[in-house]
Order: C-alpha cells, then sequence, then structure tokens
C-alpha cells in the first residue's frame, strides 16, 4: 500500500480505545490524526495514547468533518447518534466506518445507505466477529456449498450474568435496547452471512425484563442499579426467510442458564451442518454413516509453532483499509448491516405488539 490514510476518531470511549485505536495503531498505513469527544479530556488522553505527532483534539465533530486533509472517520458513539454522524461524514467527503450497530433504529440505518450511495464514499459497520479464523473457515465451507442449503440456523449471543453497568448500555434512549442490539447484533450478522441470506419474510419475537429490576444482583461487573436499568434483559426471536428459511436468535446480558456464548453460529444444511459450540465443529453423514469433526485452527504440529492467532479487530482495519485502497467493497456492506437493523427492530416491535412482523416481498 502506498498511501497514508489520515483517521479521525468520533467517540473516545470503550470500544474505540479496547478494539478500534489499537487494531488502527498497528495498520503502517494509518495515521490517526483527529480524536473527538464530548469530554475533551477523554479525546486528549486517546491523542496521547495513538495520535500522530500532528493530531488534534475536538469536543464539537463538526468541527473534525471540515477538515479536509481527513480521509477517514471512525463512528464509536452511543447507538443514537451513529446515523447523524456518519451521514455527515459521508457527506463531508470521508470513508466512514461506523461501529455496530448500524444505527439505533431501521429507518436511519437506510439513511445511511442512502447517504453512502450519494456521496460514493465507503461505509462499513464493525461487525468484527466475521474476521475471527473459524468465522472465515466456515463461511469458506458455505461458499464451496459444502453444508448444501442452509435451511435452518441458530443465532447465540448469551451472557449468564455480564450486564455491562458503565456508558449508556442500560439507557434505552441513548442505546435503542439491550443484549439484543448489542450482542445479539453481531450473532445476527454472522448467521445471515454465512447463509448468504438477507431476505426476510416474517418476524416473532419477545423481549423480556425479567431480572433488570433485582437489586444487588450477581454479575461479572457488579450489580446492576434497577432504577437506571430500561433496556430488556434478555430477547429471542424467530425469523423466517423469503426462501423458507428460518432463524432462531437467542441474547441475553441475564438468564438462568449454563450454556452460554457470544457471536455464535449453528447451521443445518442439506449437506452438512456447522456449530460453534466446541470449536468449530462440521457434523454429516459419508457412506450411510455420521461423523463430527472438530477443526483444527490453530496450524499447530509442533511444539514450537502455534500458528497464525491474529486479532480480528486486526484484520477488520487491514481489511478496510485495503478496500478503499483497492477500490472494493469492504467485507461488510451497509445493505448487509442495515437487513440487520431491520430485523432487530421487528423482533422489538413484535415484542411491544404481540404480533409477527411482515416484510414486504
Amino acid at each position: 500500500m502506498s498511501n497514508i490514510y489520515r483517521i479521525g476518531i468520533i467517540g473516545c470511549g470503550g470500544i474505540a480505545t479496547g478494539k478500534h485505536m489499537p487494531a488502527l495503531q498497528k495498520q503502517p498505513n494509518a495515521a490517526m490524526v483527529a480524536f473527538c469527544d464530548v469530554d475533551e479530556e477523554r479525546a486528549i488522553k486517546a491523542r496521547e495514547a495513538f495520535g500522530a505527532p500532528d493530531a488534534k483534539v475536538y469536543t464539537d465533530y463538526h468541527e473534525l468533518l471540515a477538515d479536509p486533509t481527513i480521509d477517514i472517520v471512525h463512528v464509536c458513539t452511543p447507538n443514537d447518534s451513529h446515523a447523524e454522524i456518519s451521514i455527515a461524514g459521508l457527506e463531508a467527503n470521508k470513508h466512514v466506518m461506523c461501529e455496530k450497530p448500524m444505527a439505533k433504529t431501521a429507518a436511519d440505518a437506510r439513511r445511511m445507505v442512502e447517504a453512502a450511495k450519494r456521496s460514493g464514499k465507503k461505509l462499513t459497520i464493525g461487525y468484527q466477529n466475521r474476521f475471527r479464523s473459524d468465522s472465515q473457515y466456515l463461511k469458506q465451507l458455505c461458499e464451496d456449498g459444502e453444508l448444501g442449503d442452509i435451511y435452518y440456523a441458530k443465532a447465540h449471543a448469551i451472557r449468564r450474568r455480564a450486564v455491562p453497568t458503565w456508558g449508556v448500555f442500560l439507557d434505552e434512549e441513548k442505546q435503542g435496547g439491550g443484549p439484543l442490539i448489542d450482542i445479539g447484533t453481531h450473532a445476527l450478522d454472522l448467521t445471515l452471512w454465512m447463509m448468504n441470506n438477507y431476505k426476510p419474510k416474517a418476524v416473532l419475537g419477545t423481549a423480556f425484563h425479567k431480572l433488570s429490576q433485582r437489586a444487588n444482583a450477581a454479575n461479572a461487573w457488579g450489580s446492576w442499579d434497577p432504577e437506571k436499568f430500561t433496556v430488556e434483559d434478555a430477547a429471542m426471536g424467530m425469523i423466517t426467510m423469503q426462501n423458507g428459511a428460518t432463524i432462531m436468535l437467542e441474547s441475553s446480558w441475564a438468564i438462568n442458564m449454563l450454556q452460554t456464548g457470544e457471536a455464535k453460529t449453528t447451521l443445518c444444511g442439506t449437506e452438512g451442518g456447522a456449530d460453534m459450540e466446541d470449536g468449530l465443529r462440521i457434523n454429516g453423514e459419508k457412506h450411510s454413516k455420521l461423523f463430527t469433526n472438530r477443526i483444527e485452527l490453530d496450524a499447530s504440529g509442533v511444539d514450537f509453532y502455534e500458528g497464525s492467532k491474529d486479532d480480528p479487530a486486526e484484520v477488520e482495519a487491514r481489511l478496510w483499509l485495503q478496500s478503499i485502497e483497492n477500490d472494493t467493497e469492504p467485507l461488510v456492506t451497509p445493505e448487509q448491516a442495515c437487513v440487520v437493523s431491520e430485523i432487530l427492530e421487528a423482533i422489538y416491535e413484535s415484542s411491544r405488539t404481540g404480533k409477527a412482523v411482515y416484510f414486504e416481498e
């Protein structure tokens, strides 16, 4: 790669400092030159840790976007501002990486798709679980037809007791929801991508508020404040697709279930199945006998070599910059991410109304 891309970070909280900035710092063709946050001190700390020598600090993202030397912006703010900032970035002639979910509402997600088309700039969404080695391997199997027609799947995002108690995670107004829109979105994106099926027909779902109002609850990050817990603690949905395929989506931050796991998928096809319950497992039938294969992804085989263990966030950042350099589609397209947002919103709507939500064919 010949270009050095000048990148602005909008939102310098946990997802930015934990994922985006460390991953970009390891890319030789990336320079983080601008940091924006409503908390100026946070932006200053981010600049000190990750910024280029000439990096600037802002508290108003409009001022950052007005800098014509910035090529790319990463939007790492609460969900309710994703659309507003991403659209402004595209209209300011910047490529945009927006953290998941694409937007708080499906209407906003669709506005983002249209803005990307109008601007001619690239827009992608931060579904980094596609870049894991097990996901990449399974996707290749699906593309090669080894599972056949995938007609049933499960999207798993289950935490037993791991409610995020910081930031605005529990604020429905800011986030649009709880575990469904936070971690369920990853599992659904992964599942739709494996199936290469983005044509939903109907959704039936339920969002639960069963454990959220308990004080002094057991929790990985300390007890939550029931008065501030305004989102669901668990949500489940059944999605039927236009071709008859069906997906069961399960998500929770707090539920009495021992079988947990995030950003996992189970696939059932006519020629075989796959799951991520114990590593990556492939199952099927051969010569009238059933088989289960566990895929060894670490490439190990000798004592001194354990194979490649690329960080998915680093792979995501590298391929995102490559798509800009080579003028190709990013791995996560805005159209795909928009369908994820539409399905999530339909689950919430179904829960509110008690009725199925139908999509136009």
